[in-house]
């Protein structure tokens, strides 16, 4: 019996040391990445994602195979794409933006399925992780957090005499709670009335805009929603040709056509997902004890194109900034970054 037992040991020892040899040996790997929306900013974020793999891939000596979708914000196309990457056996899904990232929690919480975010703008708040230095569950990422003060300090450092601020958002995008709450809170003490504008879509962002134009806001406020960045490009002029600037949470609103966008490096966010990505799949970093990565605000980008629209001058406005900003930089409209390359 006492042999029997040994040699059963013995068996579950080997099977053991087989299976780790196996996974140290893993050379492939297949994962599976998610954009929310079509736009200038998420579509950043997953080309440097894939460089940085691509790279990675050379560095180590490995193959990653990517599976990418876009659901376009519609949940039930989301759900399926979700799905398929569980079918297809991904080691690891990459969820871009926050309603994305919930999808993908919701999917794989019982499995344990790696899942790394990309600019989740609270990730605490959004229910993803208990803490941003210890996860603890199977999702990690990357937050492009906006710090909502530094915009509005920039809008009054131009309009110091601002009276009534537009606040221009989807409700239904959590990337959007925590700064329009803290934007209500700072112009309240400040004294400075605002009024809510919404769309869920191009045509209701539109509407929105037409209806900012006609109450005669002193600027508009919108933090980095994804509906009204899908918008921009349909709304910049309505809202500059009345003189209003459009102060935003990230550089891809500027682009498209927004006076400001104020926020992260997303070219960078991207990158460093990645880094995350292949933490996990090559060195086994565990989601539940790798930090969420957080980035630097502080990156003030002016289109030019706006600036002349509004009759401002571009020096001028980037010295009133400069204060504010770590750096204050400028761009002129296009539909992508790789437009203006």
């Amino acid at each position: 019996m006492k042999r029997m037992i040994a040699l059963v040991l013995a068996a579950m020892m080997l099977l053991s040391l087989a299976g780790i040899a196996s996974a140290e040996a893993k050379t492939s790997f297949r994962i599976g990445i998610c954009n929310f929306v079509d736009d200038a900013s998420l579509n950043q974020i997953i080309a440097n994602i894939r460089s940085r793999l691509a790279e990675i891939e050379t560095e180590r000596g490995v193959k990653i195979e990517i599976m990418e979708d876009n659901c376009n914000l519609d949940g039930s196309v989301l759900d399926q794409i979700i799905a398929n990457f569980i079918a297809s056996e991904v080691d690891l899904m990459v969820g871009v933006a926050t309603p994305v990232a919930m999808a993908m929690q919701g999917k794989t919480e019982d499995s344990g399925l790696p899942v790394v975010f990309a600019a989740v703008s609270d990730p605490v708040g959004a229910g993803l992780v208990e803490s941003l230095e210890a996860p603890g569950s199977n999702l990690t990422g990357t937050s492009d957090y906006l710090d909502t003060n530094a915009v509005f300090n920039l809008i009054f450092a131009l309009k110091p005499e601002a009276k009534k601020i537009a606040l221009l958002y989807n409700p239904s995008e959590d990337a959007s709670t925590a700064p329009i709450e803290a934007a209500k809170k700072i112009l309240t003490e400040k004294g400075v009335s605002y009024k809510e504008y919404s769309g869920a879509n191009v045509s209701e962002v539109m509407l929105a805009a037409d209806a900012i134009v006609a109450d005669g806001m002193d600027a508009v406020f919108t933090p980095t929603d994804n509906t009204i960045m899908a918008s921009e490009l349909s709304i910049y002029e309505t809202l500059a040709n009345a003189g209003i600037p459009h102060f935003t949470g990230a550089d891809s609103f500027a682009l498209n056509g927004a006076f400001l966008g104020y926020g992260v490096d997303y070219a960078n966010l991207g990158r460093e997902t990645g880094n995350m990505v292949a933490a996990i799949l090559l060195d086994g970093a565990v989601p539940a004890s790798t930090p969420v990565k957080t980035f630097d605000n502080g990156t003030a980008t002016i289109n030019t194109d706006t600036c002349a629209l509004l009759n401002l001058k571009y020096d001028e406005v980037a010295a009133l900034f400069a204060p504010h900003c770590i750096k204050v930089q400028s761009i002129t409209t296009a539909e992508s970054f790789d437009d203006i390359k």
